[in-house]
């Protein structure tokens, strides 16, 4: 049978990333535009992301700006996040605006897709989180193509922000800011798991046991160890999916102590807005680590090897025996540890002198780098086994992270107040000036810039104290129209 006809409703806006490619022929549409694209502009990094518009046109002038001044400071993740939502309005102005051209997009045509996304039956309605990131990114567009002259009006509608106080006393002016925002983006609930609950979760979804805690015959899960280590290390140290999916297996700290906490360096070059910072990993977790290492990962890089995986991708590096610095394949050009991107780290090897293997700690059964597309997927099998074993327990990598906060900030905060309760108030300002308060401490930890991201987990411990008092109130009261209570209280 012959495929539809494309129309307007089935073609859309596609989004693709600069590869490095050798030989090879173009199977498909998708890999020729690929290879076209590295040939014509060599000089994009690999991994930056472009779209072709339905007619499978390449526009230089959009493009232009994912790997513009205005990009380069951002992770290739952002910009990849950044393509997808600007992909989302562009389709829009295609399909539902008579095939309408970027260049031409007013302030109507983005009303319109508030709209459509957010509150039209027949729509996506997509969240407030969702829809704000989509804004953020389309107005970060069409600023910088006025301001480099493409366009003359941005489209998207602005207010002006409030003015704000310097701690000099300064009024200085907000600003502006996109008018289409939501204002229920940020909420006072957020997902995340007491211990108990997480340990059952991990348990049924990641190690195959059935509710009543017996071995569940028919799991198949043969990575089931490596699975419930690496959620374990998510949930013990607050550290993001892509952050602690980039870690190099020499990071790894040498295990010195049977209890406490050991901790690792996390560079700016991998942690999120280059939020580098000291990673406190548990005793008992990093065991875990390193018997990983010892079983299940060897395991993988001898199947890496079988397989013939010595043959490596371009642009690739190797790790110097001292590991502080990697040599680029082909240039030979040195560059320290510290300074490689999580794209660069999944293309760095150890060279063990009759063959090469992946740096990178978390491997996959074949010995290839872990994506964090894959381990998205693996939460998503251990929320659907969860499901199957009718257990109401649902996480994701960033679930964990919450309640990592969560935990950590509720037995900081017990602790920072017994040990003010001893000082006097001279002695507690002090206190607090010098080693701050539980919140900032897990600010710290989180790797957020500003505390009012971490203020959300402030009303999560309020709800949970809220919680413990309501449990003090009966849960009948007394009936006001009985005689012998009426009669007490006439008399």
């Amino acid at each position: 049978m012959d495929d539809p006809p494309l129309t307007a409703s089935t073609r859309r806006w596609r989004q693709f990333k600069q590869v490095r490619t050798e030989g090879g022929t173009d199977s498909d549409a998708e890999d020729m535009i690929a290879r076209l694209l590295q040939r014509a502009l060599p000089h994009i990094p690999v991994g930056t992301p472009y779209l072709v518009s339905p007619d499978f046109e390449y526009d230089a002038e959009l493009n232009d700006f994912f790997h513009s001044a205005n990009m380069l400071g951002s992770r290739m993740s952002t910009r990849v996040g950044y393509a997808s939502n600007l992909a989302a309005f562009l389709n829009f102005l295609h399909v539902n605006r008579g095939g309408k051209n970027w260049r031409d997009a007013t302030p109507e045509d983005h009303e319109a897709c508030f709209g459509w996304r957010r509150e039209d039956p027949d729509g996506p309605r997509v969240g407030a989180s969702t829809w704000d990131r989509e804004v953020a990114a389309v107005n970060r567009y069409y600023a910088w193509q006025v301001a480099r002259g493409s366009i003359l009006e941005n489209p998207i509608p602005q207010r002006q922000r409030r003015a704000f106080r310097q701690r000099a006393g300064h009024l200085l002016d907000g600003g502006t800011a996109p008018a289409t925002r939501s204002h229920g983006a940020r909420r006072d609930r957020l997902d995340w798991l007491p211990s108990s609950s997480y340990r059952r979760w991990r348990d049924i979804g990641l190690r195959g046991y059935r509710p009543d805690g017996q071995r569940d015959q028919e799991f198949r899960g043969r990575w089931a160890t490596r699975n419930a280590t690496f959620a374990d290390m998510l949930v013990r140290t607050g550290l993001r999916l892509a952050e602690q999916a980039s870690l190099f297996t020499f990071e790894l700290p040498a295990v010195a102590r049977a209890s406490g906490y050991h901790r690792y360096f996390l560079p700016a070059s991998v942690a999120k807005g280059g939020s580098s910072r000291w990673i406190y990993i548990p005793s008992s977790v990093l065991r875990s680590l390193h018997e990983y290492v010892e079983t299940d990962r060897s395991e993988a890089l001898e199947r890496f090897r079988a397989s013939g995986g010595h043959r490596i991708p371009p642009d690739s590096f190797i790790l110097d025996a001292d590991r502080r610095h990697a040599r680029a394949v082909g240039s030979g050009h040195r560059i320290g540890t510290n300074l490689l991107t999580p794209e660069e780290r999944r293309r760095t090897f150890v060279d063990r002198g009759d063959a090469l293997e992946p740096a990178l700690l978390w491997l996959s059964e074949s010995g290839d780098p872990m994506s964090v597309s894959s381990w998205k997927h693996i939460f998503s099998q251990a929320n659907a086994r969860c499901a199957r074993n009718r257990v109401a327990l649902h996480a994701s990598a960033h679930t964990l992270r919450h309640s990592f906060a969560v935990i950590t900030l509720e037995h900081l905060q017990r602790g920072h107040i017994a040990a003010l309760r001893s000082l006097n108030l001279d002695q507690r300002g002090e206190y607090v000036r010098v080693f701050g308060d539980p919140l900032d401490w897990v600010r710290r930890r989180l790797g957020h810039r500003s505390i009012e991201t971490t203020q959300i987990y402030l009303h999560t411990l309020a709800d949970l104290e809220m919680t413990t008092r309501m449990k003090l109130i009966p849960d009948e009261w007394e009936d006001s129209s009985n005689p012998v209570l009426i009669a007490q209280e006439n008399a």
